[in-house]
């Protein structure tokens, strides 16, 4: 451990993204679809959220384990890392498969990563920005080599199929990220992360938890699945997704020319929309792909970076960009650490 020390310099360490894989489900569920089981339409649907479609885990036997599982395999295929070296899994889902043990603990035993350390991390929309800073620190603090970041959501087991105004929104995904060391100047250049407990009550799960168990009533109640309160999460999430963007790009000394690439979460188009124009982005430098993915909750950025792989170069400053559940919200630079493979 200590020539590991030496060799990498500690204060040069830094952790960088050296690989990304996805799975999303082959089902699609499309708006016309959605419009036999609510009073909806496809245009309704498009103008108001952007959607066109969504991927949905139809098996209600298969969880995020099972899509983490798939993407962390091709990752590992990828790379051509062995699974027996990695260190550590963070998984970032508010739907895991159970509520213990961890959604990590089941895919490092599926996947072979049996010198891996595991746990999950939930902070709703946002659990990808707080599960990239958490893996990224461990191998900042020098004492692990490859940590897998998995994220991902099944949220469709959470959807209120009768509920018009949230049905439309969900979809189902994974995204899996190798993150290693590296003392080049790439890689996680820095993140702020907020949060503000007054908006329980605008977005929850009203039961399933300590304070409200299942029963009959909470069953019948449709107490179970996501509900919120759109109007209030909107505003909320234009205001602060902007505001801490932009602090992050400022206090790094940047200008927001210097972006090349946005990455913001896939909430709903007219968000993303507006955080942009807050942004004074150009929306041909903004990753896009919620018209086929829906709202996929902590795997929406990862499923964007697997899209545009291709698309980055060594060096190019990604800004990232969530608001979910809590309230929770932040936003991440980061320095790309590779050209496409």
């Amino acid at each position: 451990m200590a020539i590991f020390l030496n060799f990498y310099k500690m204060d040069n360490l830094n952790a960088v993204i050296t690989g990304i894989s996805a799975f999303v489900p082959d089902d699609i569920l499309t708006n016309d679809d959605i419009a036999k089981m609510v009073d909806t339409s496809d245009e309704w649907i498009t103008t108001r959220v952007g959607i066109k479609e969504r991927r949905i885990l139809t098996d209600k036997n298969l969880g995020v384990s099972y899509m983490g599982i798939q993407a962390v395999n091709a990752l590992f295929n990828k790379t051509g890392i062995t699974p027996e070296s990695i260190d550590g899994i963070v998984c970032a889902t508010s739907t895991g498969d159970y509520h213990f043990p961890s959604t990590a603990s089941i895919i490092a035993y599926q996947t072979g990563c049996v010198n891996a350390f595991s746990f999950d991390v939930m902070a709703a929309c946002a659990g990808f920005l707080y599960g990239l800073e958490t893996a990224c620190n461990y191998i900042r603090s020098g004492r692990y080599k490859r940590i897998l970041f998995v994220a991902g959501d099944k949220m469709t087991a959470i959807t209120d199929y009768t509920d018009r105004t949230t049905c439309p929104l969900f979809g189902d995904g994974c995204g899996a990220l190798l993150i290693e060391p590296t003392t080049e100047p790439v890689g996680l250049i820095d993140t702020i992360l907020r949060t503000d407990g007054s908006g329980l009550p605008f977005l929850h799960m009203k039961a399933g938890g300590a304070v409200r168990m299942p029963s009959y009533e909470t069953i019948d109640n449709h107490e179970h699945f996501v509900y919120q309160e759109g109007r209030a999460v909107f505003k909320r999430a234009v205001t602060d997704m902007a505001n801490v963007a932009m602090e992050l790009v400022e206090r790094n000394g940047l200008q927001k020319k210097d972006v090349h690439w946005i990455a913001p979460h896939q909430a709903n188009l007219r968000i993303v929309e507006a955080v942009i124009k807050n942004l004074e982005g150009d929306i041909d430098r903004v990753m896009i792909n919620i018209q086929k993915y829906g709202n996929t909750s902590s795997a929406t950025i990862p499923l964007c970076l697997w899209e545009w792989e291709e698309k980055l170069k060594k060096g190019d400053y990604i800004l990232f960009a969530a608001f979910g559940a809590g309230y929770t919200w932040g936003a991440s630079l980061v320095k790309w650490g590779y050209d496409s493979y």
